[in-house]
């Protein structure tokens, strides 16, 4: 690829597959698959060196949960330290699945890397070597923290795009917790957060919580796709408010933020409860330029008809001049836009399950 070509990385329930365009994003082609009969619950584009690295959390039903990289846009890939996301010996713990990666912006060599179950690992050397957060694992609320559908799991961190010492995460379920002192501290932060599923006042863990993005021009702005309703927090996480008036449905897994403007972001409705397709099967991503004040459809490009769910890391962006978006669907189909919603079409039909998607203009 050249300088200023764009990437995408899906990850599916049978393999890893990549695209490649030019800078306009308009068509793409796309390699053989890599880690066929592995699923692949994350990917990252670690853009921090001088050459970008991916990473890729592959289970293989021979190997386990693996954490690849490589080092040449996705030619080849390495395992030489492929397995060392696992637990020490004598927890009585086993990793089932890799479900984020995520490298530190604030600091060049920090991957963290979420699991399930539900528990964080920290790597020095951009992804090579992995060892548990143990302050994480032995916190007092873990024995609580309870499994969503698709497992009790870690999956979503968001480290501080400045302060190496900040970290967020969120898990399904045990809700949104933080650590301001690099990890040796957690503290659950899901005031204002609801509990349908729960009788009573809202807990302080034990949430739903999907997904959370964090806004591009406040670090302390965050934004959350609950199990039923969409929220912002404009204090780091310490209390949330419900953004959902406007949208069709308040259920749905990701959300995301626009990588440059602050206050836009984007989510994928469902309809709750047992249907988790689109509402009247209409599918369409919602955005906001306000932080959730209003909300706007985007669905120019897309079918008319799509009875398909997103998964909570199926949407991503790149930081292209406009900004891609980019959405894999449960029905193995790729929607893009190159022009920051206003526009999409499809790029890819006919994966499997699609499970992770991310992009970059490298």
């Amino acid at each position: 690829m050249a300088v200023s070509d764009a990437i995408l990385l899906a990850g599916t329930r049978k393999g890893l597959f990549i695209g490649r365009s030019d800078e306009r994003r308009e068509q793409w082609s796309w390699d053989a698959p890599v880690f066929p009969m592995e699923e692949v619950y994350s990917v990252a584009i670690d853009e921090r060196g001088p050459v970008p690295r991916f990473l890729a959390g592959s289970t293989s039903m021979h190997y386990g949960p693996q954490v690849v990289r490589s080092d040449d846009l996705g030619r080849t890939w390495d395992r030489s330290h492929a397995g060392t996301v696992r637990f020490p010996e004598g927890l009585g713990a086993s990793v089932e699945r890799v479900w984020q990666l995520a490298p530190s912006p604030a600091d060049g060599d920090v991957v963290w890397a979420g699991t399930q179950p539900s528990a964080l690992f920290r790597s020095g050397d951009r992804g090579e070597t992995f060892e548990l957060v143990r302050s994480l694992w032995d916190h007092p609320h873990r024995p609580e923290w309870g499994e969503g559908f698709g497992g009790q799991a870690i999956h979503t961190i968001v480290p501080h795009p400045t302060d190496p010492d900040v970290v967020t995460i969120a898990m399904s379920t045990g809700g949104v917790y933080r650590s301001s002192d690099g990890g040796a501290t957690w503290a659950p932060h899901n005031r204002g957060i609801t509990t349908e599923f729960l009788p009573g006042e809202a807990p302080e863990f034990g949430q739903c919580v999907h997904k959370v993005a964090v806004d591009a021009a406040d670090p302390d702005r965050l934004y959350a796709q609950n199990h039923g309703g969409v929220f912002r927090s404009d204090d780091a996480g310490r209390s949330w408010t419900s953004i959902s008036a406007g949208l069709p449905a308040d259920f749905g897994f990701p959300i995301v933020a626009h990588p440059r403007r602050g206050g836009t972001v984007y989510v994928y409705p469902l309809v709750g409860g047992d249907e988790r397709f689109p509402p009247h099967g209409h599918p369409a991503v919602w955005r906001s330029q306000d932080a959730g004040e209003t909300w706007h459809e985007l669905a120019a490009g897309l079918p008319a008809e799509a009875w398909t769910a997103v998964l909570r890391d199926g949407f991503g962006t790149d930081r292209g001049e406009p900004v891609g978006l980019h959405v894999g669907t449960r029905h193995g189909a790729i929607w893009s836009s190159n022009d920051e919603g206003e526009s999409w079409r499809e790029i890819r039909t006919n994966l499997p399950d699609v499970l992770c998607v991310r992009a970059a203009v490298v």
